[in-house]
């Protein structure tokens, strides 16, 4: 074995059984995460659709939201929902009761049949939330958010060593893409499902981890990108007069998807004091981005006018680069079958883990046979010598 590969084998042995816990934790909660919001509503039935439930206007909603929560004042940002029936959810972004906890809103969910706040929950307790924490965090904060970043990092290290590894020297790509799974030998099967394991998280995981790192470590990957091609910052939105508030939020919403046509929209925050704009997040059709699109639009209150906007046909590459890696690594931007494959993708590293552990057992017991082995045969030889000096 030359010196290269023993290094190579090396990295990627103790990166696999240092950190082999960790993959499958972030593989097994970003599984659940790719479908988080279908399964917070199957645990909960009051985030279900309401069937032959009359619509409700947004202005109804936040009217509800306000009335439930007269103590909290402006800072509402509100999830338009996107079928007939669907509750709508909205988040409170800075609660009293987490303050100090990083992102922790309330989020109040308002039925559309009774028109009333069914459910109040604060981020992060409650089941997917927690998952999502922790999938992000590791549930330690901000130095969780690094080390998850980091470690996205060493997870395309550790597929580029695999890859490394696995490629045929000297023309033996037949050899390299068998595989023999049936009545093989426990250390050839655990061998060759770790070679498919590895065929199918390159392209997945190695997605996933790269645009986990970029997601979670801006502040050092967004100048890397910029270098390269420059990232555009959010427009200066002008404040306007501090007077009560004149738009409602259904005629906010009519204005921002009327600039756009064929957008439609998915958030809204009203003004979050007198006097502020009105901001919608909408999607256009050729977006990546389905529940977090990039199109933005600020409507002055007193005046119904836009008065600033971020629209992505404008973007420079680096933004084009940067807007897909949300939408890629949550698998959105391919459908549900994207969604589906980045949850099928988190079950990779249990694979990896469990076959690479099992290798690296079938390899040690192999060398311990061996120097067992030789130890017999150099104990037998010398005896038989003695035994004739001494004749």
């Amino acid at each position: 074995m030359s010196r290269a590969r023993r290094l190579w084998l090396r990295l990627h042995r103790w990166l696999g059984l240092g950190l082999a816990l960790w993959f499958v934790l972030v593989g097994l909660t970003g599984s659940v995460l790719a479908f988080y919001p279908e399964l917070d509503a199957l645990l909960d039935t009051r985030l279900a659709r309401r069937e032959g439930a009359p619509p409700m206007t947004l202005e109804q909603a936040y009217a509800a939201l306000q009335a439930a929560h007269p103590q909290r004042g402006p800072g509402w940002r509100l999830e338009i929902p996107q079928a007939p029936g669907e509750p709508l959810t909205a988040r409170y972004l800075r609660p009293a009761e987490t303050r100090g906890q990083g992102f922790a809103p309330l989020l109040a969910t308002v039925d559309p049949a009774t028109r009333q706040v069914v459910l109040n929950r604060f981020w992060g307790q409650h089941l997917t939330t927690w998952v999502y924490d922790l999938h992000y965090s590791l549930l330690l904060g901000k130095h969780g958010v690094t080390a998850v970043g980091i470690g996205g990092g060493l997870m395309m290290v550790s597929l580029l060593s695999g890859l490394w590894l696995w490629w045929p020297r000297g023309g033996g790509w037949r050899a390299a893409w068998r595989l023999k799974l049936r009545g093989a030998a426990p250390a050839r099967r655990h061998h060759d499902l770790h070679k498919l394991g590895g065929w199918l998280a390159l392209p997945l995981l190695g997605m996933l981890a790269f645009s986990g790192l970029l997601l979670a470590l801006p502040h050092w990957t967004q100048p890397v990108i910029a270098a390269f091609s420059p990232l555009t910052p959010l427009p200066s939105v002008p404040q306007g007069f501090p007077e009560p508030r004149r738009l409602s939020v259904d005629q906010a919403v009519a204005v921002a998807e009327a600039a756009w046509p064929g957008a439609r929209a998915r958030w809204v925050d009203p003004p979050a004091e007198a006097g502020s704009p009105w901001r919608v997040r909408l999607r256009q059709p050729d977006e990546p981005g389905v529940r977090f699109p990039a199109t933005l639009v600020w409507i002055d209150d007193a005046s119904g006018e836009i008065v600033a906007a971020r629209d992505p046909r404008a973007f420079t590459a680096g933004d084009v680069f940067w807007q897909w890696m949300h939408p890629l690594h949550m698998g959105e931007a391919f459908g549900l079958p994207g969604r589906a494959g980045v949850a099928a993708a988190g079950l990779l590293p249990l694979l990896l883990a469990w076959t690479g552990w099992r290798r690296w057992r079938d390899k040690r017991r192999a060398r311990k046979v061996g120097a067992t082995r030789r130890g017999a045969t150099r104990g037998g030889s010398g005896t038989a010598v003695g035994g004739r000096q001494g004749s």
